[in-house]
């Protein structure tokens, strides 16, 4: 069958090829099979014409197929009993924008393409639909049935618990897999069955490698933040997973920014997609401030500290984890109730300062950009970059951490002189027109600006995440480690408690 003759009768595919279990629900039917081969490859002109493109993106393709009207209410969409009541039970009745288009059409079985940036609700836009339509279905064992992409071990963990309570009331069972964590407990999670794998490409890989995974039947794909995947150098890994799953099979890309690289995903991968944007970006947002302060090189460390005291929580990026690491040993001297995290911390650790981030037992997250995605943070409402980023993708990204689901949020980036003529040129290619201020520390327009004021001088200790350790057998543990070494580590363990 040609790819382009697929239907849009809701909830009638039957799905070709494989185990398709008699009794299922038609919440887990799938669409009509596409042809594999070369055809996947093809280029745009199944969608039609296609329109004209801002700088630096893509022009979006034509859906042909019209797509179903949105929804006004979650109660509007024809979703398992047990889904509805979990929504109800955590308050969700209005959906999100993007929730309210695409939703209507993945339910349906449609390919979708959704433009939205971080805290715009992806998660439950392709979430929902994902468990709703595998709902009632049994994975074998090392052989999922739903697959979700991500670029970062934060953002697998964000949609995890996103999707959790939703799985559970439908009784999926819901796995993720994600380098820095021991990659034996999650070949036997997958040994034991699961329904929806989250996963980073490299983790994946691996374990697919190992023969502890296959995604043959994979029925829907999900690649959130597809841009970020591209822009990691994740596309080869990426494009080697969605071979590997049914080719008949569902798909749905999630992307903050659509650029050329998310356009070869696309025509290689969605067919006749229903294609949805909001909040084309973190700038566009009207609850959202820029801030371009001009700071003296000699004066700069001081203007951070000052922000940094702020009463408030705030995320500072930098370049490299090496000054991520200086500038929380600096904070931390003069007062401020800081932490660090960046790709030289365990998955254990990055976990564990994100929580105290989250719980207010820290108040400044110094970050290199892992943590421009993937991290939700209820009221925060001033991100700092006080190392400019390279390129204006980065800075929507890092932006978005702050005024998500309507809230207000301010951006502030530090600028020195000699890179100004850089900063002016990466505002206009995101957009936005900042408000621009020469400041020094101290005066008031940094305080009205960002809240700063002087910290307080008395240092201030915080407890050091450590990364769990696995615990091993009486057994296995003879003979492998001296008595000094026991010793030693006994030390270890009282210290950090």
């Amino acid at each position: 069958m040609n790819r382009s003759t697929r239907t849009n009768d809701r909830y009638s595919r039957t799905r070709s090829g494989g185990s398709s279990g008699s009794g299922r629900s038609r919440f887990g039917a799938q669409p009509q099979s596409r042809s594999g081969g070369s055809g996947r490859s093809g280029g745009s002109s199944r969608f039609g014409r296609r329109p004209s493109a801002p700088q630096g993106e893509f022009a979006l393709p034509v859906t042909t197929t019209p797509a179903l009207d949105p929804v006004a209410s979650f109660a509007d969409l024809e979703m398992p009993a047990a889904l509805m009541k979990t929504l109800t039970s955590l308050g969700m009745v209005e959906p999100f924008p993007i929730q309210a288009a695409t939703l209507p059409n993945s339910l349906a079985g449609r390919d979708v393409l959704g433009r939205g940036r971080t805290g715009s609700g992806k998660t439950l836009a392709f979430g929902l639909a994902l468990l709703a339509r595998t709902a009632g279905q049994r994975a074998e064992p090392r052989q999922p049935l739903g697959l979700v992409l991500v670029p970062t071990r934060e953002l697998a963990q964000q949609v995890t618990d996103a999707l959790t309570p939703y799985a559970r009331a439908l009784h999926l069972r819901l796995t993720t897999v994600v380098g820095g964590m021991s990659i034996g407990r999650q070949a036997g999670a997958l040994r034991g069955g699961a329904e929806v794998v989250v996963a980073t490409p490299g983790r994946l890989k691996d374990l697919i490698d190992r023969g502890d995974c296959r995604l043959n039947q994979v029925a829907i794909t999900v690649l959130d933040e597809a841009d970020q995947m591209a822009d990691m150098g994740f596309m080869p890994q990426v494009t080697a997973l969605l071979d590997q799953v049914r080719p008949e099979g569902q798909r749905m890309l999630f992307s903050a920014t659509l650029d050329r690289n998310v356009d070869l995903l696309v025509r290689r991968y969605l067919t006749d997609p229903v294609v949805h944007s909001v909040d084309p970006s973190a700038g566009a947002v009207t609850t959202m401030e820029h801030h371009v302060l001009h700071v003296h090189g000699a004066d700069k460390h001081a203007v951070t500290t000052e922000i940094a005291a702020r009463d408030g929580r705030v995320i500072m990026f930098l370049d490299t984890k090496h000054a991520v690491d200086r500038l929380t040993r600096d904070l931390l001297n003069s007062g401020v109730r800081a932490s660090a995290l960046h790709g030289g911390k365990s998955q254990p650790q990055r976990t564990r300062t994100l929580d105290q981030f989250k719980n207010g037992l820290v108040n400044v997250l110094v970050a290199t950009n892992v943590a421009a995605r993937g991290i939700h943070v209820d009221n925060l409402d001033l991100v700092v970059n006080v190392d400019p980023p390279s390129d204006h993708k980065d800075y929507l990204h890092r932006g978005g951490r702050t005024a998500r689901a309507g809230e207000s949020g301010s951006v502030v980036t530090l600028v020195l002189p000699n890179q100004r003529r850089d900063m002016t040129r990466l505002m206009m290619d995101a957009g936005i027109t900042p408000s621009s201020a020469q400041v020094r520390s101290g005066e008031a327009e940094l305080s009205r600006v960002t809240g700063a004021r002087a910290p307080s001088g008395v240092p201030v200790t915080i407890t050091v995440p450590v990364a769990d350790r696995p615990k091993r057998s009486a057994s296995s543990s003879r003979g492998r480690r001296s008595r000094p070494s026991q010793a030693r580590r006994r030390t270890t363990a009282t210290g950090a408690a």
